[in-house]
Parts: C-alpha cells; structure tokens; sequence
C-alpha cells in the first residue's frame, strides 16, 4: 500500500488516500517517487477539459528510483534513478515511422488500463500513464528514461514535462534563431522554461506576459528582458518593444483563444506563433481570410515540445550541468501530496511558478 492523490471522478476534490499497488509485471517498472511537478494538464484533466478515465491517480511529470522491475525489462536497473515520460512512442504507428514520434498515436493507451486498486478494491487507472501524485507507481518499461549525470534527481522532475515542452517549443517548433524576438505569454512552469530556452537559442528581445505583475521579478531571473502586463494594448506593447514591427516569434502557454489571438497579432508580418497551451472546445478562435493573406504569419500547434525525450534529455542535460539550464528556478514552491488542491488553485489564479511534490 503506497500513499496517493485519487481523482474520484471528473470534478471531484482529490482524495489523499492509501492504494494498492501490485509488482511490475513483464515489461514492467516500479519506481519510488522523488518529486513530481503539478502541471496544468493535471487540472485540465481533473476538470473535464481533457478527458480521463476514472478514478484515477494524476500526475506525469516526474523522476524517481527504480526499485523492480519485471520481466524483459533490461535498460534500467535496481536503484537507477530514471525520469517518466508520459508520452511513450509505439514506434509502430504512422508518426512514428515518420519520425514524429511525439504525435504517437498510442501514446496514451497505458492510461486506459487499470493498474491498480484503491483500498476497497476498486479499480484505478493511471492518468496520462505514469500516475506520479503518489509515493511509488508501476509503469511500463517505455515510460521511464534514466536520469542523466550531473541532474539532481528532485529537480529532474521538471524534464518530464515542463523543460521539454518549453525547450521543444522555441528549439523544435518555433526554431528561433540567434538574434530574433521572441515573446512569451504565461509564466508559469512552462513559460518559465521557455524563456530560459529562448534565452539558450539566443534570442535578442525576450518579452514576457502574464496578468500577474508580482510575476515580473520571476521572469527576468528566467531570461525575459522585458514584462507586460496583460491588457487590450499588448500587442501594440509588442510592437513598440520590437523597433515597431512586432516580435519574430510568439509562444503561446495559456490556451485561451484570446491569448492566442493576442499572441498571432503580437508577432510581425511573417512572423511565428506555436500554441503550447491546451484550451477547452468552447475556446474558438477566428481570423479572416485577408488578414491570413497580407500578415503572412504562421500559427501552428505543439505537443510536448514536439519533443523525443530519448534524444532530447542528453541535450538539456548539457545545459543543467553548464549552468545555462536552471531546474529549481522554476520551482515556486514544495509541497507534499496534500498541497496538490492549493497548487491547482494557485494555477487557476495565476499565482506562481512550478509546485513541486517532493516525496
């Protein structure tokens, strides 16, 4: 029996509780956490945006120690401290093959398979596969990654989710280049990695926005050059900051169609805009057919930083071991399983960075 934060149902307050946990079957991993971030896809899928089966336990961004494994399993080891990826690819299906391998199209099947149960005997599943908001999980052998030399283990966490999709998004999608603009909008725990990441590539001019000012300080230390203060006039903010033209890059963190439409006329003509952030189906965002024409922008979507953990890790293990990285700069606070509930507040507030679960 192992402690865990429980989703009952969609819509329900969590419920810290003991469940019962089997050893790892064949091609199986057991791992005792150290720390998970709470992310906002766990509030997304604790209140129905995304959809979950349930009960479940949340959380997918995490490191831990191995501490079994089951049969057939051979790339880590009793001990190995290993980092989740909740997003395995099959190498099968038709991205894969193609080499987008963070579109897999069975990504996620391991969340719809029961993996064990509460204290009652009910049946639990693992939300987005690897259930990190409890002391130890058994996940698939493909969900694990070993933790890269010189990356303390609690801070590793943050590779899971948060570093590789902002990193994704301005080295992999948006691709800046030495020298360009670059705009952020959220400074949360994935906007704070993005402007660390805009900063490693080299951009010029790093603005971020957020509706919070307390968060200025916060971006700044993370690489930002300049802050705006969410209003109307942010896009025309944009602009004066970026000699008139407006910012070469936008990425987009918050998933709301004002934000999103905010951050496509924040850029200049020709400019690039990658949307990280995930919105519910009521969030419609319109453009009209001319404006598409004459601006000559790009608007484009992004899934976990159009990232492959295996070949990405080593990389931004490289930039935490030079000091270009820093993982517990984008810690705000450390909780336990229960300040879970807070963290989601604090989310739906816009107060802070990363929550850290430290175990």
């Amino acid at each position: 029996m192992v402690r865990a934060a429980v989703l009952p149902a969609v819509g329900s307050p969590l419920e810290i509780t003991d469940i019962d946990l089997p050893e790892p079957g064949p091609g199986q991993v057991r791992v005792r956490l150290a720390a998970a971030g709470v992310c906002h896809s766990d509030l997304s899928l604790s209140n129905g945006t995304m959809r979950v089966p349930t009960p479940c336990v949340l959380g997918h961004e995490g490191a831990g120690t191995v501490v079994s494994v089951g049969e057939g399993v051979t790339h880590v080891a009793v001990g190995d401290g290993v980092v989740l990826n909740w997003a395995p690819s099959c190498g099968i299906c038709h991205h894969c093959r193609i080499g987008e391998v963070w579109l897999c199209a069975n990504a996620l099947a391991g969340a719809a398979s029961v993996y064990a149960r509460t204290a009652d005997g009910a049946e639990l599943y693992p939300g987005l596969n690897v259930a990190a908001f409890a002391e130890e999980s058994v996940v698939g052998a493909n969900c694990v990654l070993p933790v890269p030399d010189g990356v303390p283990l609690t801070d590793a966490a943050l590779l899971g989710c948060a570093v590789l999709t902002g990193y994704g998004a301005i080295h992999h999608s948006a691709r800046v280049r030495a020298g360009e603009s670059v705009v952020v909008f959220g400074v949360g725990g994935v906007g704070l990695a993005t402007l660390q990441s805009a900063r490693i590539a080299g951009a010029s001019t790093i603005i971020a926005v957020d509706v919070s000012p307390e968060k200025e300080e916060l971006a700044r230390q993370a690489g930002a050059t300049e802050y705006v203060v969410a209003s109307d006039t942010t896009a025309k903010q944009i602009r004066a900051l970026t000699g008139g033209q407006g910012a070469d890059v936008a990425i987009e963190c918050v998933g709301l169609a004002a934000t999103i439409r905010t951050a496509w006329e924040s850029t200049r003509r020709g400019g690039r805009t990658t949307v990280v952030g995930i919105g519910g189906k009521d969030q419609q965002v319109t453009f009209n057919a001319l404006e598409i024409f004459h601006w000559g922008r790009t608007l484009s979507g992004c899934v976990y930083g159009n990232s492959d953990p295996a070949r990405d890790l080593p990389v931004l293990a490289d930039h935490v071991r030079a000091g270009r990285l820093d993982l517990g700069g984008l810690v705000t606070a450390r909780i336990g399983l229960a300040g879970i509930p807070a963290a989601f507040d604090d989310m739906l507030a816009g107060r802070g960075g990363r929550a850290l679960v430290v175990f």
